[in-house]
């Protein structure tokens, strides 16, 4: 009982002198041992390294999840060290949806077979997105973690525990140059002295002990840096592999929809004289500058010299069209397409194929012919050049 009684006044006479010595400090009434530049740089690059950790981690887990109540609830398993529960993805909801309406519509209608198609796209991209959310946790979120709560935490304490060697030691400079100043008065104050000068010893040691200490862990930050920079890549490297499957999946859809949109339209609407229309594909400005010279397209077409009028009734027999003398035009197909019949094209990207309009057609199809085949290709699908 009596040891702990000493030890706490112990404690708390350590504690009002580091008090006492940086109050003064920082009033500018007492010295203060500077660390040397190099310490300096390996505490600002600490710092740094822990600030930019904590963003880049925040906002990782904003791009992988951004609901924040989810987020939330998955910090409340992790601290409570339980398994966070499976999460049906946003792609995968939107994929029943799709087949709970197609199912309702009828799956044998036109509308309830692409909403069928595109549902199994949505599902396989959610699924996607699952296995990057998981793989980007696991090699990229985790270790910045680990980093904060782990290693920068024992950085922070032997830096806490630093700072009150120095305080330490700093005031028992401060007693010795007192009793020194008192000893040129009064020969008593010799005792003083020698105990001022033996505590400044101990101090020392244990300050530039500590100061080791801690200089090996700040240089352990360029370890972190080499650990961070194979987990960048692992994560760059899982981000791109989610984004190729996903335009993997979103082109087997185009497609899928492309083969099949000429025979959905043509068995929907009744009367349309335009019974194909081309597949979709995605936008591009050079596409949507280009233009091509044509006649105007007009309701009823009259016989054309060189032109069949199977074009102006809407059928094209490829063997019975014939270029016209001007207004043909070189061609580069941006992407694959495969014909949906025996008046189309079929196209391989970045080939280069002749293309020009005849009066009658529908102005999102040109005429391509590629030596001696000859078919209708979709102008979304070109870039025509000048």
């Amino acid at each position: 009982m009596e040891f702990n009684v000493k030890k706490l006044a112990s404690d708390a006479g350590v504690f009002f002198s580091r008090a006492m010595q940086f109050t003064e400090e920082k009033l500018g009434q007492a010295e203060k041992t500077e660390l040397d530049a190099h310490f300096e740089n390996l505490l600002a690059r600490a710092d740094c390294t822990k600030n930019w950790t904590e963003k880049i981690l925040r906002q990782t887990e904003v791009l992988l999840q951004p609901n924040p109540s989810a987020r939330v609830e998955e910090f409340l398993y992790e601290k409570l060290d339980r398994k966070v529960p499976s999460r049906v993805t946003n792609g995968e909801l939107l994929a029943q949806y799709m087949t709970e309406a197609a199912n309702d519509f009828g799956p044998g209608t036109p509308y309830g077979k692409t909403l069928i198609k595109v549902g199994e796209t949505q599902r396989r991209l959610g699924a996607a997105e699952r296995e990057f959310i998981h793989s980007a946790s696991i090699n990229f979120l985790t270790p910045l973690r680990n980093f904060l709560e782990g290693d920068w935490r024992t950085i922070s304490k032997e830096r806490r525990i630093l700072q009150n060697r120095r305080l330490d030691l700093d005031a028992c400079k401060a007693r010795l140059k007192k009793a020194k100043a008192a000893e040129a008065k009064a020969a008593l104050w010799s005792d003083e002295v020698e105990k001022a000068e033996h505590e400044l010893r101990l101090t020392q040691t244990e300050f530039d002990r500590q100061a080791e200490v801690t200089r090996l862990l700040l240089e352990g930050i360029s370890s972190t840096h080499v650990n961070h920079l194979r987990c960048l890549h692992e994560f760059v490297e899982s981000q791109t592999n989610y984004y190729a499957q996903c335009y993997q999946f979103m082109l087997d859809l185009q497609k899928q929809l492309g083969s099949s949109k000429g025979e959905i339209f043509s068995g929907t609407f009744v009367g349309n004289a335009d019974s194909t229309s081309p597949a979709a594909a995605p936008s591009s400005p050079a596409v949507a500058a280009a233009t091509l010279p044509a006649v105007p397209t007009i309701p009823v077409v009259p016989t054309i010299v060189g032109v069949p009028n199977t074009v102006a009734e809407g059928v094209l027999n490829p063997n019975e069209v014939k270029p016209p003398a001007s207004g043909t035009r070189k061609a580069r197909v941006l992407y694959d397409y495969e014909a949906a019949d025996s008046t189309e094209l079929a196209l391989l990207a970045d080939e280069m194929i002749t293309v020009y309009s005849l009066p009658g057609m529908d102005p999102d199809w040109l005429i391509g012919e590629r030596g001696n085949q000859k078919g209708k290709v979709p102008v979304t699908y070109l870039e025509l050049l000048s």
